[in-house]
């Protein structure tokens, strides 16, 4: 059934707004994030809940008091750290996690109150059987995470504060006290970890496993819910970087992508290599680009421009390394997570330990179908479109090289029952990124880069490749970057500047002279 089927045309809009709501903010209540917000979002609570676990098999909780997504993982995503910061805009460091995990633990549903001086007794002692972690009350820089972490709890509505303040156990931490009022609901539904930490012995643990029936029907529903959160929650999906079947789901014209659309309002962008939600408003996203947001997306944006011109270069094309494949990405993910794990607390006979790949998820390892089987044909390429798929069917050149696509152009007689290799993409060294924001301090002047960046080139570019990187538009590798196809979108953005004249007035570009308005444009 298609998504909002029971939304009259004079309501989509309002519909999708509240869908995007739901999506982008981890918890809204009557106060977060702005007042009218929750009443906008329980209209639609009945059908937001069901299209939202049709869709992507999320499970809505909806309250008088507060609506909460709880979502399903498929994978671990180190990008997503917005939700955990301080009011500063600082993400929380481990520290703030630990303590922020502590807090939670140590409020009891028999009481509805407790002071600031009774929460950092009751967590002090676990907090320093902890190696490495600890709390002391002297040291500024612990009492600052208890305060950031006391704020993020205190936005969301799980802590309220009725009397003293948190300023004053800060000044001085044996007189100064705050009294907080507990709201169980919200610290319930802040939480919900797949199974009990305590029992894990992976981080692989907090992903999803929900059991699939081997018939092909609930096989293809469970591999367009994958592709349809995978859409959602990533800048851009590559065809090369997900399993076959979730690649054949996003291919399917008037399937996954376009009830995402219809469901968030969005516009739908495929290429041959991939698919994105386009967010023009750039309401369905922690992290808008191009804009003139700081010095980091601004230069972001430059650095493309500059690689486009590397790439376009006839008398220079730069070499093409192989994609690593996203599984090896999560597997060293996991490996940093679990070699932190604490195993001293775990009980073996209740541990859950991650199971082999090939008999926990066998259709995501299955081989190329035998010619003749009823699998054979029913699986897209996930190296690229197939011929008259819809990605490739009036696609448009995703570089302004002269092959018209960024990835390598196949051998013709590696055809056949062979498995297609890892995509090729052009390759970008540490050496030219280093030339290229030298170029850019030259040509702009190192004060607009803001005080924070202005003497550290080499800093503003780590922070503008990470950036990127987030967005799926460059793969860090050993020795420099690669270039992936989402990124020729923005080739075409230009350097725009205000231009002072002699005496220091701003000069204003009225009637479309030399000059324009500051930072990067994309045109």
């Amino acid at each position: 059934m298609q998504p909002a089927a029971a939304v009259q045309p004079s309501d989509l809009g309002s519909y999708q707004s509240a869908v995007r709501l739901v999506l982008t903010h981890d918890v809204i209540t009557a106060a977060r994030p702005r007042p009218g917000t929750l009443e906008a979002v329980l209209r639609w609570a009945d059908q937001l809940a069901r299209d939202l676990r049709e869709v992507l098999g999320y499970t809505l909780i909806a309250t008088t008091r507060q609506v909460r997504l709880i979502r399903r993982l498929d994978a671990l995503d180190p990008t997503q750290t917005t939700i955990f910061t301080a009011r500063s805009g600082r993400a929380f460091d481990r520290r703030r996690l630990a303590y922020l995990c502590l807090f939670l633990a140590s409020f009891s549903r028999s009481r509805v109150e407790i002071s600031l001086a009774d929460l950092v007794r009751a967590f002090t002692p676990t907090a320093n059987a902890i190696d490495g972690l600890g709390f002391d009350p002297v040291v500024s820089a612990h009492k600052a995470a208890v305060v950031d972490v006391l704020d993020w709890l205190a936005d969301r509505g799980a802590l309220r504060l009725s009397d003293g303040s948190v300023e004053a156990w800060t000044a001085d931490t044996d007189r100064g006290d705050a009294l907080y009022d507990i709201d169980h609901d919200i610290c319930a539904v802040l939480f919900r970890p797949a199974r009990p930490v305590q029992h894990l012995t992976s981080a692989a643990g907090l992903l999803d496993a929900t059991f699939t029936s081997a018939k092909r029907a609930a096989q293809r529903e469970a591999a367009a819910q994958r592709a349809a959160r995978a859409l959602a929650e990533h800048p851009v999906v590559y065809y090369a970087q997900v399993e076959p079947e979730v690649a054949e789901a996003l291919r399917q014209p008037g399937g996954v992508a376009e009830n995402l659309a219809r469901l968030t309002g969005l516009a739908v962008e495929r290429r041959a290599e991939g698919v994105l939600l386009a967010d023009a408003g750039g309401r369905f996203t922690d992290r808008p680009f191009p804009g003139r947001g700081g010095a980091v997306n601004r230069a972001a944006g430059l650095i493309l421009a500059k690689i486009a011109d590397v790439l376009e270069d006839p008398d220079e094309p730069p070499s093409l390394l192989p994609l690593p494949p996203e599984a090896a990405d999560q597997r060293e993910l996991l490996e940093r997570i679990d070699a932190a794990l604490p195993l001293a607390g775990v009980v073996t006979e209740l541990a859950w330990t991650a199971p082999a790949e090939e008999e926990a998820y066998p259709e995501r390892v299955r081989g190329p179908a035998e010619p003749g089987s009823p699998d054979a044909g029913g699986n897209a390429d996930a190296g690229g479109a197939e011929p008259g798929s819809p990605g490739a069917h009036n696609a448009e050149p995703t570089s302004p090289g002269a092959s018209g696509d960024l990835a390598a152009p196949r051998d013709p007689g590696a055809a056949g029952n062979r498995a297609p290799g890892p995509a090729l993409l052009p390759f970008i060294a540490d050496s030219r990124l280093h030339a290229m924001v030298d170029d850019l301090y030259d040509e702009v002047g190192a004060a607009s880069f803001t005080v924070t960046w202005q003497h550290d080139p080499r800093g503003l570019l780590s922070a503008a490749v990470a950036f990127l990187a987030d967005l799926r538009l460059l793969r860090p590798v050993p020795g420099g970057v690669l270039v992936l196809p989402a990124a020729a979108r923005y080739r075409n953005i230009k350097l725009a500047l205000p231009v002072r004249h002699a005496e220091g007035q701003l000069a204003l570009d009225l009637f479309g002279g030399p000059g324009g308005s500051g930072g990067a444009s994309d045109e």
